[in-house]
């Protein structure tokens, strides 16, 4: 088992690592085990500290049980025990979850990634039982709780933390929908028992506030922004970290559109060369050209940043 103090710096949301027929709707077995590890054995090589699978970006929504099964079990052979390894369980029902929770303790992993079922809003109270219940039922599988309000339809207010930390196995929590004085309040409830990790934009801010560390899924175009500023923060250099931080902010006039955001994503990842996540999942596969060109230039823009901040890091992990 885990503690809350063995898990911050950079976690990196991974992609499910698609077979080349992976957009086809008849296929299956779609996860492509050489992929992922060359994929996570680099990401962790050039400095990632958390290997996160199975999130939204990780395409959990799209996968069979079977696929992340494999996900799940390749993830940690891939990992080989450097970094802790979390594997998404989020779904629509609580049964479920169990279900992929029996399957991820099986695989080895440190522990998972979940959210409250959401097809319907849960109550606040629901969203707690639910927590209280499978740290019961899993009481050797850390929890990393994905708090998402916009997709999972409910915001967890800091008040209910205070019941849901009593569970010693719920040590952390993707978390990027709070402002300063509402994180300040959590931290005075987790502090000591969850490390929460928020989007890389926040972090030069709220690692004074006691964030552990942040989320990123851009690193897979190459992490080095990341990572450097990762060290910025940890060193001290507030300069720096700060210009990191307005360089991976997104450029302006961009909207935000969840129609094709983390599908988006994925196709600037392949774009990008860094890592090859394979081909989009069913059913996100007419892409509009705008989506597809708008990617290109992010992509552009990325490799100047990697370029840019790549001399920061320590040769030992620039490879």
């Amino acid at each position: 088992m885990l503690s809350a103090k063995d898990i911050g710096g950079l976690m990196a949301m991974m992609p499910a690592f698609a077979t080349d027929n992976a957009a086809d709707i008849r296929a299956a077995n779609t996860v492509d085990v050489a992929k992922l590890h060359k994929g996570v054995d680099r990401m962790i090589r050039d400095g990632g500290n958390v290997i996160a699978a199975a999130g939204s970006f990780g395409e959990f929504h799209t996968l069979l049980p079977e696929e992340l099964n494999v996900l799940a079990h390749e993830t940690v052979a891939a990992a080989k025990k450097r970094v802790p390894v979390f594997v998404g369980v989020t779904s629509l029902n609580s049964r479920e979850v169990v279900q992929k929770m029996k399957l991820v303790e099986q695989s080895g992993a440190d522990g998972v990634l979940v959210g409250v079922p959401f097809y319907f809003p849960s109550t606040v109270d629901n969203a707690v039982r639910f927590f209280r219940e499978i740290g019961e039922m899993f009481p050797r599988l850390n929890i990393m709780i994905y708090h998402n309000p916009t997709l999972h339809n409910i915001k967890i207010p800091v008040e209910a933390f205070v019941e849901i930390t009593k569970n010693p196995a719920v040590i952390g929590m993707k978390d990027s929908h709070r402002d300063a004085p509402e994180f300040l309040k959590l931290q005075k409830v987790v502090k000591g028992k969850m490390s929460v990790f928020v989007m890389q934009t926040q972090y030069f801010d709220y690692a004074d506030l006691g964030a552990a560390g942040f989320w990123s899924i851009d690193a897979w175009m190459g992490p080095w922004p990341q990572v450097a500023l990762r060290d910025a923060v940890a060193r001290g250099d507030r300069e720096l970290a700060e210009a990191i931080t307005l360089d991976l902010m997104p450029a302006p006039g961009v909207p935000v559109d969840l129609s094709w955001r983390e599908t988006a994503a994925k196709i600037a990842v392949k774009l990008s060369g860094y890592v090859d996540p394979g081909p989009l999942r069913p059913p996100f596969l007419d892409i509009p050209q705008a989506v597809v060109d708008r990617q290109k230039k992010r992509v552009e823009r990325w490799h100047q940043l990697c370029a840019k901040y790549r001399s920061d890091i320590p040769a030992a992990k620039a490879v």
